[in-house]
């Protein structure tokens, strides 16, 4: 995701490991078709103009997955960016650079995915992808707007949402 700063190494840890939700993430690092996702969201997205910049495109995309899969609001999502470093390394957020993303920047993103029609298409592109790679991709529950944490968590049995103790958005 770019270079790292000091602020967001772990090399002072002597005796750390990797827990649960990392793993996760390592994980759906390599599930997810990070590339065409974000070339679909692309023509929506604003681009830098006289105002304020906007935050860039993969951190917005990949704040919205981690949103889904850990069924956070706009402000808890905004806050587990700062207690959590590996939701910050996933998204690619460096506090030593800028500031995470703000609550308000998190539910304009959502609302733009929503007026464009973004998620299902995204959905389907996961889904596209896991067949390719033959894994089993499932449609999620009907509750409004599709939530594309089954498919990824499908892709990966050996550590799912449920069995990482993590809350599965649905």
């Amino acid at each position: 995701m770019g270079q790292i700063t000091l602020a967001s190494q772990a090399i002072f840890e002597k005796h750390g490991r990797k827990g649960k939700r990392e793993i996760f993430l390592d994980q759906m690092e390599q599930v997810a078709p990070w590339s065409s996702l974000l070339a679909l969201v692309e023509p929506h997205y604003p681009n830098a103009g006289n105002g304020r910049q906007p935050v860039g495109l993969a951190i917005m995309l990949r704040t919205y997955f981690l949103q889904q899969w850990f069924n956070l609001s706009d402000p808890g999502m905004e806050e587990a960016f700062y207690d959590s470093l590996a939701l910050r390394r996933f998204a690619g957020v460096d506090l030593g650079v800028a500031a995470a993303p703000d609550e308000s920047t998190i539910l304009r993103f959502r609302q733009l995915l929503e007026q464009h029609e973004l998620c299902g298409k995204m959905l389907d592109a996961v889904n596209l992808y896991l067949e390719s790679k033959g894994k089993r991709a499932l449609r999620a529950r009907d509750c409004g707007l599709p939530t594309l944490a089954p498919p990824l968590a499908v892709a990966i049995p050996e550590v799912s949402i449920h069995s990482a103790g993590m809350p599965l958005a649905l």
